[in-house]
């Protein structure tokens, strides 16, 4: 069993962590200020589009072929 005291020291251990999270979490810019970044970032639209489909091949050609019957 864990004395007082030690107790003690992992629940200011845990408290400081939790402060340290919460500093850093809130720090960050939000999701909507990091999707208004990304909005307009991409100038030619047809290269993403290719961009897109070359990653649709990709995943597809990692999928386990379908044995024909």
């Amino acid at each position: 069993m864990l004395d007082q005291k030690n107790l003690e020291q992992r629940l200011v251990k845990l408290e400081q962590t939790v402060s340290e999270l919460q500093q850093k979490v809130e720090s960050q810019p939000s999701s909507k200020e990091g999707l208004e970044q990304l909005i307009g970032s991409i100038s030619d639209e047809v290269a993403f589009l290719e961009a897109l489909e070359y990653g649709r091949f990709f995943r597809q050609q990692d999928q386990p072929k379908e044995e024909e019957s």
